[in-house]
């Protein structure tokens, strides 16, 4: 768990200012400095446009009785993309923008429930107490 907390706060922010460094040097330091800029906005609006979405979702779902999980899933991960989104670098937007678009949001779904079965198949996660 060290190493990878090391990973997060250390490498990527290196590599994220390194490949900032590589495209200002290709389009100019202005230029870049845009580029996050509008990558924000854009991931800024699109969590806005996608959480509502969602939340009116959820809504409906309750409305009828039926609990709203795959809804629910879908805010944690549109709540995770807005938090990369706030890290300024072109990798973290790309993966921020990535998790709000719901074509790849979906994929990302799988791959999560694919590793809850297989915890909960190891026996490291028990949803039976919960009932």
């Amino acid at each position: 768990m060290l190493l990878k907390l090391f990973l997060c706060f250390t490498l990527i922010p290196v590599v994220e200012l390194y490949l900032l460094i590589k495209v200002g040097t290709i389009i100019g330091g202005f230029n870049t400095v845009l580029l996050v800029i509008l990558t924000g906005f854009a991931g800024a609006w699109l969590a806005k446009m996608e959480g509502i979405h969602t939340m009116l979702k959820v809504r409906m779902n309750l409305q009828q009785g039926i609990m709203p999980a795959e809804e629910l899933m879908d805010a944690l991960i549109i709540l995770i993309a807005g938090l990369v989104l706030i890290t300024p670098g072109l990798i973290t937007d790309v993966f921020g923008l990535m998790l709000l678009w719901p074509a790849t949001r979906n994929l990302f779904k799988r791959f999560l429930r694919k590793k809850f079965d297989e915890m909960q198949a190891k026996g490291n996660i028990d949803i039976t107490r919960y009932h």
